[in-house]
């Protein structure tokens, strides 16, 4: 039996220079793998990324597991109650991708806010003098002097919230826990709001929350009205949070400037996903994404290097895992 079971190509983490313990014996499976459940029996360690389908509760029950490390920071693959219950350990990389991430809010805040998406479209369709003048009489915003708000403001939410100040935008954030790093938000100049003010203030709203009952749809028809009719909203953090359908609505009516969507309510989005069937016009004023805000070189260099440690810590070093659940 293998020491560790790693639910992803080796190749990921040769390719970015990563390599894997070599003092430990790892089987590389798909999840769908025939062999993947007597394999699991005698394995201590699973390794797993942090985006993909839930991992089959059985297969956790009555194993020789010790860790499910995941490489990233998402813990919504695995049912916790059932590792819990089974004495394994689950641990993940929080704030690896945080750079990554604030590269993508501020990227998408501002090709929205600058209509690069429509400039691209106009071009290919030979209509590039018109719609020039027509991009220099709209006197199209940059980031500095608008404001930000973040809907969640942990330590994701921090580092968006930092790279956006340094674009000279002003912050406001809702966040019903109590701020973990209160002088990180001062020197920031950050400033608490209740969600509905916030939404109606911002001129970018970029969310930052899981996905849990309290958060799902938190984003409706209701609270899309509330926003800027010039506003643009970025969800990089999962799909439910936003009703897709009613964000659909809100671009064919021309109510935002303009969303950037990199999760869905079911991944891969279906054909029939209301923001895959927009209108010509609707759909010059969003960009999509496959899941990939976290995701840079530099972002899974450090993610997969600290995955490893993290197994070589606990199944060699027989030291506690750091980063548990």
């Amino acid at each position: 039996m293998p020491d560790v079971i790693c639910l992803r190509p080796k190749a990921d983490f040769t390719a970015i220079g990563i390599t894997p313990p070599e003092t430990l014996d790892i089987a590389y499976m798909t999840p769908d793998a025939a062999g993947l459940a007597t394999a699991m029996k005698g394995a201590r360690a699973l390794v797993i990324p942090a985006v993909g389908p839930a991992v089959a509760s059985d297969l956790f029950r009555g194993t020789a597991l010790k860790l499910v490390q995941v490489t990233g920071a998402g813990l919504d693959r695995v049912d916790q109650a059932t590792l819990k219950a089974e004495g394994i350990a689950l641990a993940n990389v929080p704030g690896g991708s945080n750079a990554a991430l604030g590269e993508y809010v501020v990227g998408n805040a501002i090709a929205l806010s600058r209509g690069f998406s429509a400039a691209t479209q106009q071009i290919l369709s030979g209509n590039y003098a018109d719609h020039r003048k027509a991009m220099v009489s709209a006197s199209l915003r940059g980031l500095g002097g608008l404001t930000v708000g973040l809907v969640g403001m942990g330590a994701i939410g921090l580092s968006v919230a930092q790279r956006c100040r340094d674009m000279g935008a002003d912050i406001v954030y809702y966040d019903p826990a109590p701020p973990r790093d209160k002088s990180a938000l001062n020197q920031l100049g950050a400033q608490a709001m209740d969600l509905d003010a916030l939404l109606a203030h911002a001129d970018i709203v970029t969310l930052h929350v899981p996905l849990i009952p309290a958060t799902r749809n938190l984003i409706g028809a209701d609270r899309l009205a509330l926003m800027k009719r010039d506003a643009i909203l970025i969800n990089a953090a999962r799909g439910g949070i936003v009703d897709e359908a009613a964000l659909a609505a809100a671009l064919e009516r021309g109510h935002l400037l303009g969303a950037a969507v990199d999760v869905y309510s079911t991944e891969p989005p279906t054909p029939d996903n209301p923001l895959l069937t927009l209108s010509a016009a609707a759909a010059r004023r969003i960009i999509l994404t496959p899941h990939i805000a976290g995701v840079s070189r530099q972002s899974f260099q450090h993610l997969f290097a600290e995955a490893w440690a993290n197994v070589t810590r606990v199944l060699i070093d027989a030291q506690p895992p750091r980063h548990t659940a």
